[in-house]
């Protein structure tokens, strides 16, 4: 499996075709599913460029993309920084009126316990977030969630294009052994090791303006399907 990840807690400003308004992330996660993406992630976003668990805007946003992107799975944040409390993020949930298909949670966050039981009350599938560098993984591990996620999302944080693939194979060893399928990826100068260990080791992955700007070579890429066809032509044993 080969996911998207639209756009990220990034603002506007940091690309020139990063998404943020509906109608943007719908033509985005149009043109990735067509370069070969199987699965999308996104931050819905206010106007402002601000990630958001707003139910209109996640309502918006997940109504453009499933009609540009039938049939492909779409999945959304839960991060701490989308609301000021668990609590809060908690109500957002419940209010939903289109839901998405999972959603992330970031196990180091406070509150992941609680946010993942509240999307499976909503027959929502988790992303269970686990960060290196963390003690996500342990706290996952404890969690009496860990038999009920969709998947795990081993997110390496390592930046450096040298360190990521070490930190991702010890990221790894720390999950096994694994209550469910992991997606295995990147960030920035990182993305690429990263994405080349999940491919070695047959594992999902995924690629997008969240993770990184640039395509392998360095130069930045023009918009997310050029990222998803850098990735597929990496998955399929091609150079990219």
């Amino acid at each position: 499996m080969l996911q998207v990840c639209l756009n990220g807690a990034r603002s506007p400003r940091e690309h020139f075709h990063l998404p943020v308004h509906p109608e943007e992330l719908a033509k985005a996660a149009a043109d990735a599913v067509a370069a070969g993406a199987t699965d999308i992630h996104l931050h819905p976003k206010a106007p402002d460029g601000t990630d958001s668990l707003d139910p209109h805007l996640v309502a918006a946003t997940l109504r453009a993309v499933r009609a540009a992107a039938p049939g492909t799975p779409v999945g959304v944040t839960t991060g701490a920084w989308t609301a000021p409390d668990a609590a809060a993020r908690i109500q957002a949930i419940r209010a939903w009126t289109v839901l998405p298909d999972h959603a992330s949670v970031n196990w180091h966050e406070p509150g992941a316990d609680d946010i993942a039981a509240t999307l499976l009350e909503r027959g929502i599938g988790v992303e269970a977030g686990i960060y290196s560098g963390t003690d996500a993984d342990q706290q996952f591990h404890r969690s009496p969630h860990r038999g009920r996620v969709l998947r795990i999302l081993a997110e390496v944080t390592d930046h450096t294009a040298r360190g990521a693939a070490t930190t991702a194979e010890a990221l790894l060893t720390r999950l096994r052994p694994a209550p469910a399928p992991i997606l295995l990826h990147g960030e920035a100068a990182g993305a690429w090791p990263v994405l080349a260990v999940a491919a070695r080791r047959g594992l999902a992955t995924r690629i997008g303006l969240e993770d990184t700007l640039a395509l392998p070579d360095g130069q930045i890429a023009a918009d997310n399907a050029e990222l998803v066809t850098a990735a597929t032509t990496m998955l399929t044993g091609g150079a990219a």
